[in-house]
């Protein structure tokens, strides 16, 4: 899936060529508390991900009092609340955020937060110097979010979860009318967990070739089979959600994978690139010796006299691969031995007129 630029996140550069950019989705499996948000930070930075993402909001800037749970959350949760109530059990501090960004300075991880609470999370996270935005599927449609933001000019990061091409297409046009041409959109399936037969990762390609942008992939499925063949196919950022414990209380934690999990995802992701490897078709280093045993060469079958001509019955071809190559054994049926050759020995072109 041919790139059309490249993009600086801190100082990761994402695009052709660059290894997956993979971000490590906390979200609010932190569960309110300071303690599990640095210990999500050291889970993400050993597992090998480039970026630990948070959401930055405040209840009441997300939703009304009105707002109704979703089926999975409701699931998930194991109760029916207000949206709204539930919500803020899982805002994160504004004084959690020094700590954390501490913490991945330290771990050597990039911070990054979804400005889920709004204008003021925009404004908010403005304020702390973050790499990029990245906007939850929720608001794609959410065009004066999105203009607000680009101004800024930093990366823009879209979730595409429940989205039409032309509802993505309405959005990638708001950012670059807006003077910001440094978009990413991510593919995404918006349930959790969901199921592999809804997460139409062939999408990802047709918003790459639709908008020219680079395109990634929000997992949210379980395990590392999606992620790892969206990197195939060409995915340049993978976000995976992740947990410390899939059995603590939230709405996200049972969708997510565990450190060790991650630890493997992150792991596959990265191999795909070495396992796709180039692109030319030749032997590779460790097979040069291999020719020599695997292939075949025109050798004789019994014993053969000078004078004797080189029939079907006298010669074929066998192993070891270091004489005549098979593709020459028509050219030397009806040739004459020059000399005496002994049976089960490689031809070569000094034994024959």
């Amino acid at each position: 899936m041919p790139a059309k630029k490249t993009i600086k996140i801190s100082k990761k550069t994402i695009g052709q060529g660059c290894p997956v950019f993979v971000i490590a989705e906390a979200g609010v499996n932190h569960n309110g508390r300071l303690s599990t948000a640095l210990r999500l930070v050291d889970a993400a930075a050993n597992a090998g991900a480039d970026a630990v993402k948070f959401q930055t909001f405040k209840a009441e800037q997300v939703v009304t009092r009105q707002g109704k749970m979703a089926k999975y959350q409701k699931k998930n949760i194991g109760k029916m609340e207000s949206q709204i109530k539930m919500l803020k059990k899982l805002e994160l501090p504004e004084g959690f955020y020094k700590p954390i960004i501490r913490r991945c300075k330290q771990k050597k991880i990039i911070f990054l937060s979804t400005p889920h609470g709004g204008f003021e999370s925009v404004d908010f996270l403005q304020s702390l110097n973050a790499p990029a935005f990245k906007f939850g599927s929720g608001d794609l449609t959410n065009l004066p979010l999105l203009k607000y933001s680009a101004k800024f000019g930093k990366p823009m990061i879209l979730g595409t979860g429940m989205a039409t091409l032309q509802e993505v297409k309405e959005a990638v046009g708001c950012v670059k009318k807006a003077g910001n041409d440094k978009i990413i959109v991510l593919h995404c399936a918006t349930n959790y967990p969901c199921p592999l037969g809804e997460a139409n990762l062939s999408a990802m390609r047709t918003m790459a070739d639709k908008f020219g942008v680079l395109t990634g992939y929000s997992d949210h499925t379980l395990g590392a089979q999606a992620p790892v063949v969206a990197a195939a196919l060409g995915a340049r950022v993978i976000e995976k959600h992740f947990t410390l414990d899939k059995k603590m209380a939230g709405p996200d934690h049972s969708a997510s994978a565990e450190p060790d999990e991650l630890r493997e995802i992150i792991r596959q992701i990265r191999d795909v690139k070495i396992i796709l490897g180039s692109s030319a078709k030749k032997p590779n280093p460790s097979e040069r010796e291999t020719i020599k045993i695997a292939r075949k060469s025109v050798v004789t079958v019994r014993d053969i006299k000078k004078g004797e001509k080189f029939t079907e019955k006298n010669i074929e071809i066998k192993r070891p691969g270091t004489g005549i190559q098979p593709k020459f054994y028509p050219q030397i049926l009806g040739k004459t031995a020059k000399t005496n050759i002994g049976a089960d020995t490689l031809i070569k072109k000094e034994y024959y007129l």
